[in-house]
Parts: C-alpha cells; structure tokens; sequence
C-alpha cells in the first residue's frame, strides 16, 4: 500500500485513539455518579458511553487490517474491513439498548428514589458538551477522509448526545418529584440506541452487498464518449466503498478496429475515469463492435 494510502489510516487510527480516551472519561463520570446517586438513566447512559470506547477498539481492530495491502488472498485489497468491522459497532449498540431496556422496565416495577442535586446536573452538561465536539470533529473527520468507521462511530456519539438529553430530562422531573420518568427515560434511550445501530448496519450492508456506489451514470458515460473511438457504452455497473470504487463496462468500437488500437482505447477509459472520478480505483472495460 502506498505512502499515501498509509498516511490516511494512520490519521484515522489517532482521530479514534483520542475519542476513545474521552468517551472513557465520559463514561467514567456517568457510571460512578450514576451508581452514587441511584440514578439509573444517568448509569444506563454512562455504559452508553463505555459503549462508545468498545467501538473505538473495533474501529482500530478494523483499520488496522483495511490498511493492509492487496495478497493473493485479496487481490482487490481489505478495505472492506473497515466497513465489516463498523457493523461491530453495531452490535455493540444493539447489546447495550437490550441491557438498557430491561433494566428500564425492572426499575418500572422495583423503583428507586434517585438522590439529585447540582451535581447530577453538572456531570451530565459536561459530559453532553465533550460528546457535542467529539461527535462534530469526528463526523466531519469521517466524511473528509470517507471512512466508515468513523462516520459510525460519530453516529454512536451522537446516539449518546441523545441520550444525555433525555437523562437531563429525567433529572428534572425527579426533581420535581416524578421519579417514575427515570425508567421510562432508561426505556426510550434503549430505543434510540436501537435506531441508530439499525442505520448502521443499513448503510454497511449497502456496501458489503454490493449496491451500486455510483447511481448516475451520467457523468460517467460523458468522460467514455469523450475518448476518439468510442461510439456508445452501455452495462454500466459499480460497486464498493465511496473511496474505492470498482467499475465495469462495455464500449462499442468499429468493427474493423485494429486490436491493438481497441486495447489503447481501453487504456485511455480507464485513466479518463479514473482522472475524472477520484473515488474510482478499478476500472474493467469490455470492447464490443459495434455493427
């Protein structure tokens, strides 16, 4: 793999090493002030957001082998890894809404009194704040650099910036003496966490399955048509990451065309697009007569 190539997941590693340490904090704050104050939405949310450092693990364990280079083994590289391995964020997150829902609905029917004061308040605006930066910086990181991993994980981050909110929701109305909203908090946080690995998991699938990553087509057949020789293109397919796109077709020539001559002319598609498209690292091309 090139230098280039290996600069680009080294500055993703470091993005995710760093966000990994502060949603370990966050955590940390949640889960112990959660478990001091009998808060269960505040807990619930503090192993949210250990949820969020487990993924970041993932995210390493996935970027370490996207960043290996093409084998015999895989003769079209690993990048795919990393979108195999945001579907473990995923299940992370489908793992924590179960945990969450059923303690919800065990403190419906066993309730605690939670003990709230500035505090509570105080723990929960900090740590929304940190979670609001980290979710920003690595959304527009993960988009910058079209990395899967990332994009997830913001979106994790963001499942969490939601669930603080309802956490800060619930402190109120306990406060002003509605303990029961605690639970029922815990319960719809357990559902939004849900949501969020379902769109995951939606969006890794479209790759993993092979949808098309270029839709129109358009632009596509403008850069064929430009190259001297071609008369028409038609089968267009694409598939793979949106930084590594994978496109076939077949291109219509003379029939008299001189094999040589035909050859060159693939060649030249193939720069052209690849020119013309970044995104798009292989390109097969199929030439036809055209009657």
């Amino acid at each position: 793999m090139g230098t280039v190539a290996q600069e680009h997941y080294v500055h993703i590693r470091r993005i995710l090493i760093w966000v990994l340490f502060l949603n370990w904090f966050v955590a940390l704050a949640k889960i112990l002030y959660g478990l001091f104050s009998r808060t269960v939405s505040m807990t619930a949310d503090g192993f949210h957001s250990l949820a969020d450092g487990s993924s970041n693990i993932i995210g390493l364990i996935g970027i370490r082998l996207a960043c290996q280079p093409k084998d015999k083994d895989h003769p079209y590289g690993h990048k795919k890894y990393e979108t195999f391995f945001s579907l473990g964020i995923a299940l992370f997150l489908f793992i924590v809404s179960v945990n969450l829902l059923r303690e919800g609905i065990i403190r419906i029917y066993k309730p605690l009194t939670p003990q709230i004061d500035i505090k509570s308040f105080l723990v929960m605006i900090v740590t929304l704040g940190i979670n609001l930066v980290v979710m920003n910086y690595e959304y527009k990181k993960g988009r910058l650099l079209q990395s899967d991993i990332l994009v997830s994980d913001s979106m994790h981050t963001k499942a969490d910036i939601f669930t603080s909110l309802s956490v800060i929701i619930a402190l109120i109305a306990i406060k002003i003496g509605y303990p029961i909203i605690d639970p029922i908090a815990t319960i719809i946080i357990a559902l939004f966490i849900a949501h969020v690995g379902l769109d995951i998991v939606t969006y890794s699938s479209r790759i993993l399955c092979d949808t098309a990553a270029i839709v129109e087509v358009k632009k596509i057949v403008d850069i064929v048509l430009g190259i001297p020789g071609v008369k028409t293109c038609h089968k267009i397919r694409t598939r793979g990451r949106p930084d590594d796109i994978h496109l076939d077709l077949h291109v219509q020539v003379n029939a008299d065309m001189h094999v040589d001559k035909a050859h060159k002319i693939s060649y030249a598609i193939e720069e052209a697009l690849k020119k013309g498209i970044p995104e798009i690292t292989d390109v097969v091309v199929h030439i036809e007569p055209k009657e």
